[in-house]
């Protein structure tokens, strides 16, 4: 994988263009329904982040969903995953995301669809927006997995959705998603080449968190072959601790 493929700042850019361009519409179509998009929130459309992640899940048209009891999702956007979801038959959804306008269209997308008595949005920095109690049968996030500095600014929430400052939100997620698991939970994260493997391993093992590849996918993106995968996050045992990537060959994604 290139540097160029690795840019914050590509990442940044692509950002921009997908904010401002003048063909951006209010309203989308994906998976044969119409969706309410935002001004400042990340548009499904122009990356294939989001449909790749409706696979991983088994929500993409034509799969077989499956029926967890409650799922939480970190960095719900427009709730196209989440609102699936709630369709598939999810009894009781969560919907965080830090960016205000993304929990409002992620509501508004609930409401379109009938499911607002399952989906419930809210704004929240991670899980800062969980009550003591709350627990999921699955905790699924669809990161910004393209590294930049620690130091750096964001210019506007749309931007969040497009890159982590230190790999600071990943590492809080790797420490937290367990804890706000059912006791047959699973916390799944989707991650990609365009990211930092090695960052996220070495934040997985400084938290005492294991990483397990359960699925990948590799898509071209522009002139570049982009890798998806999809992974577990579990606490490590003692046994397990000094392997932060179980169950795969690591070197080979790196």
């Amino acid at each position: 994988m290139t540097l160029e493929a690795k840019s914050y700042l590509r990442s940044l850019e692509r950002s921009q263009r997908s904010r401002t361009r003048t063909d951006r519409p209010s309203v989308f179509s994906m998976y044969d329904r119409e969706w309410d998009l935002l001004p400042e929130v990340f548009a499904p459309i122009y990356s294939p982040s989001t449909q790749i992640a409706m696979g991983f899940l088994g929500l993409a048209e034509g799969s077989d969903a499956p029926r967890w009891g409650s799922l939480l999702e970190m960095g719900s956007g427009s709730g196209l995953i989440s609102v699936s979801a709630a369709l598939a038959g999810c009894a009781h959804v969560v919907a965080l995301d830090i960016n205000p306008d993304a929990a409002r269209n992620t509501a508004m997308n609930a409401s379109r669809h009938g499911v607002a008595d399952r989906v419930d949005a809210r704004c929240s920095d991670l899980f800062e927006g969980l009550a003591e109690g709350e627990r999921f049968d699955l905790v699924f996030w669809s990161s910004n997995y393209v590294l930049a500095p620690p130091g750096f600014e964001y210019a506007n929430m749309h931007d969040r959705a497009y890159v982590d400052a230190g790999y600071h939100a990943h590492r809080r997620f790797l420490e937290e998603a367990p804890k706000w698991l059912t006791p047959d939970g699973v916390a799944l994260i989707h991650f990609s080449t365009r990211g930092d493997l090695v960052a996220l391993l070495r934040g997985a093992g400084d938290g005492d968190r294991s990483l397990r590849l359960l699925a990948d996918r590799t898509v071209r993106e522009g002139e570049l072959d982009i890798e998806h995968m999809l992974l577990e996050v579990t606490v490590s045992t003692p046994r397990r601790r000094d392997l932060a990537f179980a169950g795969s060959d690591a070197a080979a994604h790196a």
